[in-house]
């Protein structure tokens, strides 16, 4: 039996954008999108970025060098690349 999909939407640095996940991820794609918001706004205070993409930019570049001994510990790179890539498309517009 295949698992049920559900729409959310999540607010990364004060934006919505609209994900179709499984129900079991729902817990985990919160609790990352509020990481991803705590850590911003660190970087908009502290360093004092003006741009929350500058921002979000900090952010990707901490998520991606995280990883203790040089590797990415499981973490699938090239998905958060791919969902980076369709963030930075949508701060353009």
């Amino acid at each position: 039996m295949s698992e049920q999909e559900i729409s959310i939407k999540v607010n990364i640095c004060d934006r919505f954008y609209p994900l179709r996940i499984n129900t079991s991820e729902e817990e985990g794609v919160r609790k990352a999108a509020k990481t991803i918001n705590e850590r911003a706004k660190y970087y908009i205070q502290t360093v004092s970025l003006q741009d929350k993409q500058d921002a979000l930019s900090m952010v990707a570049l901490e998520f991606a060098t995280d990883s203790k001994d040089g590797t990415t510990a499981g973490i699938d790179i090239e998905n958060i690349n791919n969902k980076l890539k369709e963030l930075e498309q949508m701060l353009d517009i």
